[in-house]
C-alpha cells in the first residue's frame, strides 16, 4: 500500500508541475525568474536577517535567529535532505515548459527545495519573534517556493517538503533560544 500511495503521490506531483509548466503567463514570468535568481545562496533571506540584526532590541534578536535558522535550513535541505533522497530535477522539455521563465537547471537533487527551506525559515523565525513581519516575510516564502516551480526547477512536492523544513529548522532555533536565554 506504501508503494501505490507513494506512486499516486508523484503522478499527482509531475501533473501540478506540468500544468504550471505549460501555462502561459508572460506577465508573471519575469518578476518570477527574477525572485528565483535573487533567493539563490540564501541572499535575500540573509539580508533580511542582517538589517534587523542591526536594529537594537527585538529586532537584533529578530535578525540572529532568523539567520540561525536560515543556516540550519540550509544546511538540512541542501547538505542532507539532497543527498539522501536525491530526486532528479524535473524534465522541462518533456512538459514544454515555457522558455522564457527559466533559470539555469541546478546540478543537484531536487527533494528537498533549499530555496523555500531557507525563506520559510526566516518568516518562521522572525514572524515569530516580530509578529508584525510574519505576513509580508510569509508571503514572500510563498513567493520564493511558487517561483522555483514556475521556473521549472522543482517540482510542487519539492516545495512543500522545503516549507515544512524551514518551518521545523525555526522552530528548533526558537526553542534553543528559548532555553538559553
Amino acid at each position: 500500500m506504501t508503494g501505490s500511495v507513494l506512486r499516486d503521490l508523484t503522478a499527482l506531483d509531475e501533473a501540478l508541475y506540468a500544468a504550471v509548466a505549460a501555462t502561459d503567463t508572460p506577465a508573471l514570468d519575469s518578476a518570477l525568474r527574477t525572485l528565483s535568481r535573487a533567493a539563490d545562496h540564501s541572499k535575500l533571506n540573509l539580508s533580511v536577517a542582517a538589517a534587523l540584526a542591526l536594529r537594537p532590541g527585538r529586532g537584533r534578536r529578530a535578525g540572529l535567529t532568523g539567520a540561525a535558522a536560515v543556516a540550519l535550513a540550509s544546511f538540512t535541505a541542501n547538505v542532507l535532505g539532497k543527498q539522501l533522497v536525491r530526486r532528479p530535477r524535473p524534465d522541462r522539455e518533456a512538459v514544454r515548459a515555457v522558455l522564457g521563465r527559466y533559470v539555469p537547471m541546478p546540478a543537484s537533487a531536487s527533494f528537498p527545495s533549499g530555496h523555500t527551506a531557507s525563506a520559510f525559515a526566516l518568516a518562521t523565525a522572525v514572524g515569530t519573534l516580530l509578529p508584525a513581519t510574519a505576513t509580508p516575510l510569509g508571503l514572500f516564502a510563498v513567493a520564493v517556493g511558487y517561483s522555483r516551480v514556475h521556473t521549472g526547477v522543482h517540482y510542487p512536492g519539492d516545495v512543500l517538503a522545503g516549507a515544512l523544513l524551514g518551518s521545523s529548522c525555526a522552530g528548533i532555533v526558537l526553542a534553543v533560544g528559548r532555553r538559553a536565554s
